[in-house]
């Protein structure tokens, strides 16, 4: 069997969780303790085509928490489809609408907190489809 490579554009971002510094934001172990998302080097790399993480509103922190995001693992951008449309579950906000509390901090379980869906995904052609 012969092994395919696969070649994916990637583009390097600012590290969002400790917004290019390199050190742990919270200063949580030290004052000189890295980055444990970037590994202290202040950057990331996000498959292309890549946008804001809707989830975390591109901050690479968990909302209500000083946990990584775990949307876009704390770099504040994801990998979208190249045919993205907003997702129809949450509405772009990247969060569960189905939950009692006013302000969720579950990821939508449709678009899995991008906030969107390939235009071309079943979730995308239901939410389009004329009268139900």
């Amino acid at each position: 069997m012969a092994n395919k490579k696969l070649h994916v554009q990637t583009v390097e971002v600012e590290c969002a969780f400790c917004k290019g510094t390199g050190k742990d934001p919270f200063e949580l172990l030290s004052t000189v303790s890295s980055c444990q998302v970037c590994s202290g080097t202040g950057h990331r790399l996000v498959a292309a085509p890549a946008a804001k993480c809707a989830y975390c509103g591109g901050s690479g922190v968990h909302p209500h928490s000083r946990m990584v995001c775990m949307t876009c693992r704390g770099a504040g951008q994801v990998n979208v489809p190249e045919e993205a449309v907003r997702c129809p579950g949450c509405g772009g906000s990247g969060k569960e609408s189905d939950n009692h509390y006013f302000d969720s901090v579950l990821p939508c379980m449709v678009c899995g907190g991008k906030g969107v869906v390939d235009a071309q995904s079943e979730a995308a052609r239901k939410a389009l489809a004329p009268g139900d």
